[in-house]
This record gives C-alpha cells, sequence and structure tokens, in this order.
C-alpha cells in the first residue's frame, strides 16, 4: 500500500499526516501531494476512513506510541500534522509507550481519564515533539481551506440572524474556556444547544429533534456558531465545516453557519456555497473578537 515514487523530502523532512476520522486527512494528503511532497498517512485504527489510495498508509491504533514513532523514524519523518477526528480515547491497556514515554504512562492515563480534548491534544503534541518531530497545522499545509471574513455565498446574515451570532458566539466562548466544545446554536436570540463530545452533526441533529418535539420555535430560524477555544493551539482540532455540517444545519432548520476567519477550516467550500445557496442558507466568517459583529 505505497506510492511508487520515491517520498520527498523537501528542505525540512518528510511530513506525516496523523489520519482521524472525516475529510480533513484526505484534503490535506492531497494538498501536501500537489506541493510536490510524498506524505506518510498514519491512519489511526477504527477512526480514518479509507480514502487513501496511492499514499504511503501505516495503520496504528491511537496508543500505540511505540509504532508510531518507529515509522517516524525509520520514514525519515521531521514534520507532523495531526487532522481529523477521534471518537473514542484509548483505554490504558491500549498504551504501547516508548523507552522515553514509559515514565509517563500515569499522567497520560491521567489525562486521557479526565482531561478535556484540548489537554488531550497538549498532551499527545508534547508525547510527538519527544519524538523529535515538529507538530504543524493543518492551515499550514492547505492555507486556502482557512475561513475568509464576511459571506461566503449568495446570502447574508439578517439583523435577527446577527443577534443569533453574538449570543452564539457568548456561548461557544465560555464552552471553550471550560474544554468541552466548539460549536453552539442560538435561535430567537436564545442558545438552544452546545456542542460536547458528540460533535457537530449529532448536536445539530439534536436541533432537529428538539424542533420536532415543539421544544424549539419553528418560526424562528436560528444560527450555529463555530468558534476555537480561547486557549486552543491553532496546531490541532481547528473548528472545520463540510458538507456534512450544512446538511445537518438544513434539517435542524437554521439561516446559516458562522464560523472564526483565519482560524477554522471550511472543506469542499465551493460545493458547499452552491448547496448553501440553493437552500437559501449563509455561511460567513466573523471576526469573534467582536461578538460576531465582524461580519462584511
Amino acid at each position: 500500500m505505497g506510492n511508487a515514487d520515491a517520498p520527498s523530502l523537501g528542505p525540512e523532512g518528510r511530513l506525516a499526516i496523523i489520519a482521524g476520522r472525516g475529510q480533513l486527512p484526505v484534503y490535506l494528503a492531497q494538498a501536501a501531494r500537489q506541493a510536490g511532497e510524498s506524505p506518510l498517512i498514519i491512519a489511526l485504527k477504527n477512526e480514518a476512513d479509507d480514502r487513501f489510495d496511492g499514499f504511503d498508509v501505516v495503520h496504528a491504533g491511537v496508543g500505540d506510541l511505540a509504532l508510531i514513532q518507529a515509522r517516524l523514524r525509520d520514514e525519515g519523518i521531521t514534520r507532523v500534522v495531526m487532522s481529523g477526528g477521534v471518537a473514542r480515547r484509548p483505554e490504558w491497556r491500549e498504551i504501547k509507550p516508548t523507552f522515553k514515554t514509559l515514565l509517563k504512562v500515569p499522567s497520560v492515563v491521567r489525562t486521557l481519564i479526565s482531561g478535556g480534548d484540548d489537554a488531550v491534544l497538549q498532551m499527545v503534541i508534547k508525547l510527538i515533539e519527544a519524538m523529535g518531530c515538529r507538530i504543524i497545522g493543518a492551515h499550514e499545509i492547505a492555507p486556502g481551506l482557512l475561513a475568509r471574513t464576511g459571506p461566503l455565498g449568495r446570502h447574508g446574515p439578517t439583523e435577527d440572524d446577527l443577534r443569533d451570532i453574538g449570543k452564539a458566539v457568548e456561548a461557544a466562548e465560555a464552552l471553550g474556556r471550560l474544554d468541552i466544545g466548539q460549536g453552539a446554536v442560538s435561535v430567537g436570540g436564545r442558545v438552544v444547544a452546545l456542542e460536547g463530545v458528540e460533535g457537530t452533526d449529532q448536536m445539530l441533529q439534536r436541533v432537529s429533534e428538539l424542533r420536532a418535539a415543539g421544544r424549539i420555535s419553528t418560526r424562528r430560524r436560528g444560527v450555529l456558531v463555530k468558534l476555537c477555544k480561547p486557549q486552543q493551539d491553532m496546531r490541532a482540532d481547528l473548528p472545520t465545516i463540510g458538507l456534512s455540517t450544512l446538511e445537518n444545519a438544513i434539517r435542524a432548520g437554521l439561516a446559516g453557519i458562522a464560523v472564526e476567519a483565519g482560524r477554522a477550516l471550511v472543506l469542499d467550500e465551493a460545493a458547499l456555497i452552491a448547496a448553501a445557496d440553493m437552500a437559501g442558507l449563509f455561511v460567513v466568517g466573523i471576526d469573534a473578537g467582536l461578538d460576531g459583529k465582524g461580519v462584511s
């Protein structure tokens, strides 16, 4: 399972993409190849989608640090980008440490049990850096994925929508400070849903169910906002939206989606905007520091 071409090391050494769930790892692999690189894909077992034909792929368990370090060393990897979601944290029995990380296992287990997502990501970053690699952000591989300020399609937010954006920004920032999630939904000036460990799509499905049950007004549409956490490391887990986000926003009866400009990723933007335009939804990049008012 590999690329017939010799790996492209470039001036900074070879790149590895640690791939979890979703489309982002595939986008990054393709962007890296277009830039002349031959990335190694470390596909996390039971997480990564199997869509890496033509790339060098290694399958590793989420907690198999020894295997990951060995492949990073053997393949001459100097840079690593972490991408995609991880639905399940490994059990302590699944952690296979390297010799250097053996003494860190107790703190790793404590973080996995009680730490929020950001705490876990920071732990993973430190472990990979201890393997001699530099962690880089997805936006450094594919800067074109970063959301721009203002409406991305034909439709823009109304005054009522701007009010919902402001309310959802406040909620998402508070949620982020607690290291819980990145998204919130406001309908009619009232926050009705916060993103937890289930993720954005499941939160939107919950909004759909609440509407169907009459718990949320069907006369007012509402807005999804996704922001970086205040303490967010830009090298990992940037807020991301794609076609599935839009489809679930439509099912939830929302008026649109607002994401943080320059600090959120928009996948397959052309197709997403075409679908949003057809459905009458807006997608907008905002300056969260202005409580969502930074929309031009």
